[in-house]
This record gives structure tokens, C-alpha cells and sequence, in this order.
């Protein structure tokens, strides 16, 4: 039996037994309702202490142990006071949790409870403060259907018994400011039902830093704090992410682009010394980062997050993540990351079951669990969790400058039915199978992106046809600023799959593109989803020998950078990596060696360049104005003629692609203008890698008509290659 079964009932002078055996416990619900001080008397439950003294400006005075388990109680001090403590010959100071106020205020309380709060991070998660007047920090974590939360961590001796936190009824958010605590500590949260089962430790929700896996625990650092020199960009950030804009994109996964001595990953710093002039040398306008979100599973490539406030610590810290950032914006570049409000991980330490109930995710499996990846669904419709979410996508805008998200698996958002069979899902209150939760949520988010954040963007990657995945909110949309456009990249790539024997029987799989092209703002991406799971590299997925795979993939490349659409490549696509992308290796930069590969690379920079420096294949790009056939008929030769058109006065581009080994002599083209046509870009170029066929130089125009028009030309179209031309002498 223990001591305090022997205590009476109610004590004149404490708390009641049973009150006592809650705390000793760990049971309370209300902790601040026994410890602290209280009617003239301190409460102080201390058990790894022997002793306890209140020390105040008035002196010092000794606490009571009433119980052998460390709860002590005595004449409460005026004023501000602090606890000596004695352990054997150990002694020491410190401030009392429980004679602090809350940190929170009540409009704090409401905008949380309403699901409403802007800037959620900057009350919820572990600050490094000084509050009344004491240096510390302030936990905040919402888990209403909890019987007790408190934090734990090396500072308590992982016992959850010491630093139970208080509950604020409205919105079910708990908070404590421990004294004394600061920078650099790992914490977790322990947390009790309400049937009163302990749950497994609990990292942060709202964590901006997390421990290296496998370790899980979230560390205190309190929101980043850069000193930001990147206002120039920032200024002219709207410009440079218009869909009338150059967007040419570097996709990059951090811990595989390029590793150390030994397979050692680089730092956030490190990667930026060599990260930012390779890019900007390459001519791309941004990179777009797979998840940097804390993982604990580096085989999900960050697509799997726990911590949706956190950098992952693989890296480096918050502020390195920042500095990247920073000199990434110095350097013209904008950052795009990968955001994950889809689904997440069952990892005990982390969302699921969070406080004891399906409280992040809905409940119903046919709801909350996706199949595909054995993860658990956001519960779209509940207000709190909407509003985590929402902030999580903010948090990244607002303190790291990011300028755009790219929210991936929307499809999987979007339909109550993804990848389930009859019966496996619950309809709509129409019936229907659209999600209509998580419609409302994409929206919110993206309407909150665009008033709070004027310039940054979000980007779709969704699969299906949708409508108006980036049409404005007010106009029924969406409101994403750009969708990924899959349908292409399964064509395209498809095509070029295929011996060019058989491709005058698929010319549909290039042009068929344009019949749907303008009907959303696309990106043509060939990302990280096309390396993987078997597929092998892109130059691995062209068709014939070797010389014809270099070649078709260099016609490839000549085609996307030229077809409406802004442009995404996976790191190593650029200089034709060989070997399928492995998330713990290194690219191949070796094979640069090679002038086959450093011939794609040099490829790619140039229609970087021709991109960015040529109107008419830019700022057209989502709209029919800027796009005429001249010729999608030529199947039996697979050959394409198209030009590109800007509204700028600028000189239109004609492009011209022969899909077979053959090359065509005086092939015949009508173009929209008279006198000397320049060629200004021909991926068969020697410096490519090709053969070096072609119209070098100047070609004039003739006056016999042809595709319709008055002018024509008589050209020379190279093997498997993608020529440009542009009307004028010094085109």
C-alpha cells in the first residue's frame, strides 16, 4: 500500500490523497491545480530531490516531504521565488514551472479552436524565450482528447511525472514553460488517453528540428531566425514565377546529387558551394528540392514525413537549410520544394493515434488509410488539422523564403475512390467520389499562399483530368498556379521508347498534347518517377544502339524545351546518367568524362539559354496564341514542324523534328516570313555528341509556297535531332 493511502481525504494544509496519488503517478489531469503555489502554501513534486527550499528575497524555507515518492509542500514565499534542491551531496537551483503563467493568450485560444490561426508555429511547438522575466522555453502541442500530456527529455529524466503540462479547454492545446531549459535539447511528448493508456513518446508535431535518424526525438530550436540578403529576388519574385515567365527546373534529391569522400553526405553548406554555380552555369531558372521535411525513412525520399515544420537534420540545421536558400536567391534561383499534405506515416513516434484517438487522421479505414503506401490519410474536414496543415505550407514561405511548393499526390487528395475498389470507399454526401474536404482544403491553402505571400506559387503534380487544377479559386479552380502535365511525359516518353521503325504508326503520342496543352498552365516534367522502381535512366529508356540513344534523347530534350509548357528534369537527366537513380548513391559525374555525356549537358545549358533568351518560347507557354502546326502530318518520315509565337514583337522560332535514323535532304518547310533564316539550335551539333548534319549557318527563303504558306524553306534535317530557326541574319 502506499504512503498516501494513509493521508487523509482532504488536508487543511494540501492537497487531498487522492490528488497527490494522481501527480505521483502521473494521472492529473490539471497539474497546475495542485502544484505551485496555492492559498499561502507551495506544492513542489521533486523526486529525484531529497530536500527542497523556497529561496526568495525574504530568505529561505524549508518544504515538508510528505510523501517518500518527492512531494513536498510548505509556506509559500511573496514574491518571485526559485527551489534549492538536495540530493545527497548534490545541491542546486531552479525556477518552478508551476509559478509561471501561460504563454499563450486568449486570442491565440480562439483562432486555434476556429481552425483559423495564420501562423500556427509561432505559438505552438518549443520556443526559447524569456518569460517573466526567466530564460526558457514554452512547450504548446494540441492533443484534446488527452488525459495528461507532458514533456519529457534528458533535462527530466525521460519521466513523464515531472513536467505535466496545462490544458486549455477550448481549442485541447496543452502548454508548459519549463525554466532553465533551452537551445539544442531533445524532447519528446508523453502522453496519457482518456482511457488511460500511455501512449508511445510522440515527437513534436509542430517540431522545427528533429534528431538524425533512426534517432526520433524533437530537439528545441525555436523558429529560424536568418538574416535574410536576398531582397532583390524577393522583389522581383512575381516576374520571374508568371506563367508568362521562363520556369526551367532542376529537380534535385539532396542526399544523392553529389556525396563526399567515402559515400559521406554533404551538409546543406557544402552542397550550396557546389550546387549554386553548377545551376546557375546550366542556365536553369530554379531547383525544386524532393521533401527536405524531417523522415525517419530515407527510402521514402522524404515523401513519408513525420515532422512538417523541420528541415531534416540530415543536412545540417535549420539556419544551414535557410543559408542554401539565401544563396540559391543570391544567384537568380528560385527554390521550389516538394510538400507532402497527402498522407503520412504510421511510425508510433509520430502523427498516428496521436493523443489515443484517430485524431490527424480519419478514423474509418476506407478514409484514412491509403493502400498504396501504407500510410494514413489527413483528415481534410477537420478544422484543426486543416489549419496544421495549411500553417505547415505558410511556415516554409514565410521563414525559409521558399517560393513555391510543389503539393505532390493531389489525385490521391482529390478522389474518396484513389486506387480503391467498389466497396472500399465512402461516397460523398452527393454520392459522389470526389473528396470534397480535401477540395476545400487545396483551395484554402492555395487562396492563403496568394494573399499572404504575393508572388509565391503552388504547383500540381496531378494525374488526372480534374478541371481547373490551376484556374483561379474565384473562377472554380483550383487556384495551383501550375499542374504537372503527366498525360505528356506518358506519351512522350512512350514514343521514344520505341524503334523508329514503328513510330510513323504513334505520331499521336507527340501531337495528341496539344489538343489538351492550354487547357490548365502545365509543367512538363520527366522527374525522379521516371528513374526509378525498375524503369532505369532516361538515356537507358531510348531506343537503338548506343549513338541512337544519345541522339534520340538530345531530339527529346529539343522537343520538350520547344513544346508549350514550362520545364522540369530530374538531376542526372542532364548529362544522361546511365544507371538508375539510387537514393543513397552518388550521380555519375565520372561519366562526364565521356563526350557523349558532356555533350547532353552542353546540350541542355543551351536550350536553357535559347529558352530564357527567346520570347516566342516562353511567354506563350500556356496560352494557344503562341503554339501554330506548320506540319503534324509528315508521319511516314515521323517528322514534326511547329512554330512558337510570343505578343513582345519578337521574332517567332520555327521547330523542326526528324524522329528517325534517316536524315532528309531539301526537305521543304513554309515559314511566316520572308529573307534569311538562321538555324540557332540543332541537337545533332558535333558539340552535342552528333554527327554535325544540318543547315549551318544562314538558309534563305524562297517564294515557293508551301504548308499553306507564301515562303518556304529547303533544309537539311539531321538524324534523331531537333532543329531550331529563327528568321534573320543575326537570329
Amino acid at each position: 500500500m502506499s504512503e498516501t493511502a494513509n493521508l487523509p481525504e482532504t488536508r487543511p494544509d494540501g492537497p487531498s490523497a487522492a490528488a497527490i496519488e494522481a501527480i505521483l503517478r502521473g494521472n492529473h489531469h490539471d497539474p497546475f491545480s495542485i502544484l505551485g503555489r496555492h492559498d499561502g502554501q507551495l506544492r513542489v513534486f521533486a523526486p529525484q530531490a531529497a530536500e527542497v527550499c523556497a529561496i526568495a528575497s525574504g530568505g529561505s524555507t524549508k518544504l515538508t516531504r510528505i510523501h517518500p515518492e518527492g512531494f513536498f509542500c510548505g509556506p509559500a514565499p511573496s514574491g518571485d521565488y526559485r527551489l534549492k534542491m538536495t540530493a545527497g551531496s548534490h545541491e542546486w537551483e531552479v525556477d518552478d514551472p508551476y509559478r509561471f503563467g501561460p504563454v499563450l493568450g486568449e486570442m491565440d485560444e480562439y483562432l486555434i479552436a476556429e481552425g483559423s490561426h495564420r501562423k500556427l508555429y509561432d505559438k505552438l511547438g518549443a520556443h526559447p524565450m524569456t518569460h517573466e522575466g526567466v530564460a526558457g522555453t514554452s512547450f504548446a502541442v494540441w492533443a484534446p482528447n488527452a488525459r495528461r500530456v507532458s514533456v519529457v527529455g534528458h533535462f527530466n529524466a525521460w519521466d513523464g511525472r515531472r513536467h505535466p503540462m496545462r490544458k486549455r479547454l477550448g481549442p485541447g492545446i496543452w502548454e508548459l514553460f519549463i525554466p532553465g531549459v533551452g537551445a539544442g535539447e531533445i524532447y519528446k511528448y508523453e502522453i496519457i488517453s482518456a482511457h488511460g493508456q500511455r501512449m508511445p513518446l510522440k515527437a513534436d508535431p509542430i517540431g522545427f528540428a528533429h534528431e538524425l535518424p533512426p534517432e526520433t526525438a524533437s530537439v528545441i530550436d525555436g523558429l529560424p531566425q536568418h538574416d535574410w540578403h536576398d531582397s532583390g529576388w524577393m522583389a522581383g519574385r512575381a516576374a520571374r514565377q508568371d506563367a508568362r515567365a521562363p520556369i526551367s527546373i532542376y529537380e534535385v534529391h539532396l542526399g544523392s546529387w553529389r556525396r563526399g569522400g567515402g559515400d559521406e553526405i554533404l551538409s546543406y553548406d557544402t552542397i550550396g558551394d557546389l550546387l549554386v554555380p553548377y545551376v546557375v552555369e546550366m542556365g536553369f531558372t530554379h531547383v525544386e528540392f524532393l521533401p527536405v521535411s524531417e523522415h525517419p525513412f530515407s527510402g521514402s525520399w522524404g515523401y513519408q514525413p513525420v515532422g512538417l515544420f523541420a528541415p531534416t537534420s540530415r543536412f545540417g540545421d535549420p539556419e544551414s537549410f535557410a543559408r542554401l536558400v539565401d544563396r540559391l536567391h543570391q544567384a537568380g534561383i528560385g527554390v521550389i520544394l516538394d510538400w507532402v499534405p497527402a498522407h503520412f506515416p504510421s511510425d508510433a513516434h509520430g502523427l498516428a493515434q496521436f493523443d489515443g484517438t484517430a485524431l490527424y487522421e480519419h478514423a474509418d479505414p476506407r478514409q484514412g488509410f491509403h493502400q498504396d503506401w501504407n500510410t494514413l490519410i489527413y483528415n481534410f474536414g477537420r478544422r484543426e488539422v486543416a489549419n496544421f496543415l495549411q500553417s505547415s505550407a505558410l511556415y516554409w514561405i514565410d521563414r525559409f523564403h521558399v517560393d513555391a511548393l510543389r503539393v505532390d499526390a493531389v489525385a490521391s487528395m482529390l478522389y474518396l475512390d484513389y486506387s480503391r475498389k467498389q466497396g472500399e470507399w465512402i461516397p460523398n454526401e452527393y454520392g459522389g467520389n470526389e473528396n470534397l474536404e480535401a477540395i476545400s482544403f487545396l483551395r484554402g491553402v492555395n487562396e492563403r499562399v496568394q494573399q499572404d505571400h504575393p508572388g509565391a506559387i503552388t504547383i500540381a503534380e496531378e494525374s488526372t483530368a480534374f478541371p481547373k487544377v490551376s484556374r483561379p479559386v474565384d473562377d472554380g479552380g483550383l487556384g495551383f498556379a501550375f499542374k504537372w502535365n503527366m498525360g505528356w511525359m506518358h506519351d512522350t516518353l512512350g514514343y521514344f521508347r520505341r524503334d523508329p521503325i514503328h513510330r510513323r504508326h504513334h505520331q499521336h503520342d507527340l501531337t495528341f498534347g496539344l489538343v489538351y496543352a492550354f487547357s490548365e498552365n502545365f509543367v512538363l516534367p520527366l522527374s525522379h518517377d521516371e528513374v526509378v522502381h525498375g524503369k532505369g535512366s532516361l538515356i537507358g529508356q531510348m531506343a537503338g544502339d548506343r549513338w541512337q540513344k544519345f541522339a534520340n534523347l538530345r531530339a527529346y530534350f529539343g522537343f520538350m524545351w520547344t513544346h508549350p509548357g514550362k520545364k522540369l528534369i530530374f538531376m542526372g537527366g542532364e548529362f544522361a546518367q546511365e544507371r538508375e537513380w539510387n537514393h543513397d548513391r552518388s550521380l555519375d559525374w565520372h561519366l562526364l568524362d565521356d563526350p557523349l555525356h558532356s555533350g547532353m549537358q552542353a546540350l541542355v545549358a543551351d536550350l536553357n539559354r535559347l529558352y530564357r533568351d527567346r520570347p516566342a518560347l516562353h511567354r506563350l507557354d500556356c496560352s494557344p496564341e503562341g503554339f501554330e502546326w506548320i506540319d503534324a502530318s509528315d508521319a511516314e518520315q515521323s517528322v514534326l514542324v511547329y512554330m512558337r509565337k510570343s505578343d513582345d514583337g519578337s521574332a517567332p522560332c520555327v521547330v523542326v523534328c526528324n524522329l528517325t535514323p534517316e536524315p532528309r535532304y531539301d526537305y521543304r518547310i513554309g515559314v511566316p516570313v520572308p529573307g534569311l533564316w538562321r538555324e540557332v539550335l540543332n541537337s545533332d551539333d558535333a558539340r552535342y555528341g552528333g554527327s554535325n548534319l544540318g543547315n549551318h549557318g544562314l538558309v534563305q527563303a524562297d517564294d515557293e509556297a508551301w504548308h499553306g504558306r507564301d515562303q518556304s524553306l529547303r533544309l537539311t534535317l539531321p538524324p534523331l535531332a531537333t532543329i531550331v530557326l529563327a528568321p534573320g541574319e543575326d537570329a
